[in-house]
């Protein structure tokens, strides 16, 4: 009783072997049609650089290509959805490590900041830093008024960072 039902499962996983073959060989056979009409008509309307564009990306071959993804659990997911919900998880752990909410109450919390105030002894070095003859960034002032203004400049640059 035990081999005819290991028996059952082998002739299944045939039949879904077979019926993928066929699936992946008729994905084949319509993409190198598409691809030879695509080089066709490239070709009858003279479009010299896409006609050797698609004769090369035509060398490097079908590639089938699966769309399969592992959740937390390692179970696999093939459906669209299933895939979106999994990266949207994945990624917003990854972006939401700090929430701005959290961030701004710790700071509340503990009264101090989460950086350290710059002295004006490093604005000074990045002042100094700041390259020449470069075009002005958003705010439209040149690196040489910053550089020209000296210590009344890099003063209320100071000021105005410890402020925010």
């Amino acid at each position: 009783m035990v081999t005819v039902y290991k028996q059952s499962n082998v002739d299944n996983i045939n039949n879904i072997r077979r019926e993928a073959r066929r699936h992946f060989r008729n994905k084949q056979k319509g993409y190198l049609k598409s691809k030879f009409d695509e080089i066709e008509t490239k070709s009858k309307i003279k479009n010299i650089r896409d006609l050797y564009r698609s004769i090369s990306d035509f060398k490097k071959g079908y590639q089938s290509r699966t769309n399969i993804v592992k959740n937390e659990n390692g179970d696999l997911f093939t459906d669209s959805h299933s895939i979106l919900g999994r990266w949207r998880n994945h990624f917003s752990q990854l972006f939401n490590v700090h929430r701005v909410r959290d961030v701004r109450q710790r700071e509340i919390s503990t009264k101090e900041p989460l950086l350290p105030e710059p002295s004006a002894f490093e604005l000074e070095m990045a002042i100094e830093k700041l390259k020449r003859q470069k075009s002005p960034s958003i705010d439209k002032i040149p690196t040489e008024l910053i550089k020209a203004g000296g210590r009344t400049i890099c003063y209320e640059i100071h000021k105005l960072i410890n402020s925010i």
